[in-house]
Parts: C-alpha cells; structure tokens; sequence
C-alpha cells in the first residue's frame, strides 16, 4: 500500500467547516483518508475545497493512524500564521493550479 505524500507547499482542505474554524480560532485540525505524510514543523500554503489560496499556515503535527473503524486516516493539526491578501491568493491559486491541481478552471 504504501503512504501518499502532499507537496509541502499545498494543504488542501476537503471541509468548509475545518477550515472556517482554523481561520476564526487560529488554530484547526483536518482529517484525510489514507495514510499521508505532511510536513510538521513548516509552513505551507492552505487552500480552500475549491482550490484558492486563503492562508500560511503552520503544520505543528501530523498522525497517521488506522481508527476503529478499521480505515486509515492521517490528522493533521496546524496554525494560522497569516491570511493571504487577494493579490497573494490570486498568484498562489494560478501558481497551484499549475503545478498540482492541473488545469485553471478561471
């Protein structure tokens, strides 16, 4: 099977909420499926679900586990270091779209 990295530069979140609570709280958790391994200790750039640029965040841990239901997550716990200003998010999301979302839907 295996681990499935992410590029240290992308933390994508697949949830609204988890994000809208990092974003008020200035600090959050996501949860993945599958066992994944995110760069703890550094900062990365956080996307929305629809792949925009929102934030610097820090990852300050990363477990990858298999829960009681038997299925392999990773959690992923950062800090909000800084929202990105509408100049930045534009140029990180065409920068994302490029290099690990594929194509620009925009």
């Amino acid at each position: 099977m295996g681990f499935a990295t992410e590029f240290n530069s992308v933390c994508k979140f697949k949830s609204q909420r988890e994000l809208d609570d990092l974003m008020e709280y200035g600090k959050g958790k996501m949860v993945k499926s599958g066992f994944r391994i995110y760069p703890t200790g550094q900062k990365v750039i956080a996307y929305t679900p629809d792949n925009k640029a929102v934030a610097i965040v820090h990852i300050s841990a990363s477990v990858a586990e298999i829960n009681f239901q038997g299925k392999e997550i990773t959690s992923v716990e950062m800090d909000l270091v800084r929202p990105l200003t509408e100049e930045e998010s534009a140029v990180q999301t065409a920068l994302a779209y490029e290099m690990f979302f594929r194509d620009h839907q925009g």
